[in-house]
């Protein structure tokens, strides 16, 4: 079967994975783009934006597993847009007219709405679906390969409170937010359900690794 995994989802020191505010102008509230610089330092989103240099370390390797292997992916109201996205028909997300998925993406909401089809490969489907459902359909949809558990925070902690992420890569940020979606709440015990492995990178993050440990 294939994996329900998240790759290099940033959190804070304090666990918050988006900052408080979220609107059109601040996709991830008062946290700003810190949350993410480090990815921005590496080559690999130089290259993705057309642009030259970039680190070519432990943070470049772990940022170019994001498309390896990947058959579909989830992602969660506030992942897609900002809030009342909803009301606007025309919304098709933050990524104009060719998004990077290039796969299937199962987009959950309370009110879903017919399926667009854009550039690239990119399929957003819009559905009402429990963690455990969800997955099914992506599965389906995968062919085979993994599905990517998106975000933002709310949905991937729904998703690891149902027991259903194989694989899990955090990048913890050396910042402060003090306020907005955490990770972690509500998951106490989680870490013996997985092998977990930690690397220090020279850009101050720190990466976690949560491998499900094999059935006894």
């Amino acid at each position: 079967m294939s994996l329900a995994r998240v790759q290099f989802f940033s959190i804070s020191l304090d666990g918050f994975g988006t900052g408080e505010g979220q609107s059109l102008e601040a996709p991830f509230g008062h946290a700003g783009e810190r949350l993410h610089e480090w990815m921005f330092d590496t080559r690999w989103w130089n290259e993705k934006v057309g642009e030259a240099g970039g680190s070519r370390g432990i943070d470049d390797a772990l940022t170019r597993l994001h498309d390896v292997g990947i058959g579909a992916e989830i992602m969660g109201a506030r992942k897609f847009g900002p809030p009342g996205w909803q009301e606007d028909p025309e919304w098709k997300g933050w990524w104009g007219e060719n998004p990077p998925f290039h796969t299937p993406v199962f987009v959950l909401t309370h009110r879903p709405r017919a399926a667009i089809e854009m550039e690239g490969g990119t399929t957003f489907h819009f559905i009402d679906a429990s963690p455990g459902e969800a997955l099914d359909a992506a599965r389906e949809a995968a062919g085979g390969q993994d599905v990517r558990i998106g975000g933002g925070p709310t949905t991937i902690r729904a998703f690891l409170a149902a027991r259903l992420i194989d694989h899990l890569h955090v990048a913890v940020v050396p910042i402060l937010l003090g306020r907005g979606e955490r990770l972690w709440d509500g998951l106490e015990g989680l870490e013996s359900d997985y092998e977990i492995e930690a690397v220090a990178s020279p850009s101050c993050v720190t990466h976690l690794t949560f491998t499900r440990r094999a059935a006894a």
